[in-house]
């Protein structure tokens, strides 16, 4: 990276711009700051201080992510195994049930075992 840190009027229409369409494939934060030419720590040290808007625009990165995420990958446009795994930073995850046995009801213990003594006496 170029070690550009000082956030300008040019830098912020350079986001904006990423953000309308400037990605090759799914708008992302290390996608925005390869595109910005500074590092993603950078980018959110900017959100963090609320210079501009750049607060707003990694919201709106992310949220343009998810649902070309969803979208896309309900169409199978998108790889299913990577969409999943990309899907996992939006809260989504795959969860099998394995109650086999109690039909997700309180298991009833109605045996009751008595101690019997081996004395044959």
């Amino acid at each position: 990276m170029t070690g550009l840190t000082t956030f300008t009027d040019e830098i912020e229409q350079a986001a904006k711009d990423y953000i309308d369409g400037g990605f090759e494939t799914i708008p992302s934060v290390v996608g925005l700051a390869v595109h910005l030419k500074v590092s993603k720590s950078t980018i959110y040290k900017w959100a963090e201080d609320n210079l501009g808007t750049m607060s707003d625009t990694l919201e709106l990165c992310n949220d343009k992510q998810h649902v070309m995420l969803t979208s896309k990958g309900l169409t199978s446009e998108f790889n299913a195994t990577i969409t999943k795994l990309m899907l996992s930073n939006h809260g989504y995850s795959e969860k099998t049930s394995t109650d086999i046995t109690s039909g997700g009801e309180k298991i009833k213990n109605e045996y009751h075992i008595h101690p019997t003594g081996t004395d044959k006496s």
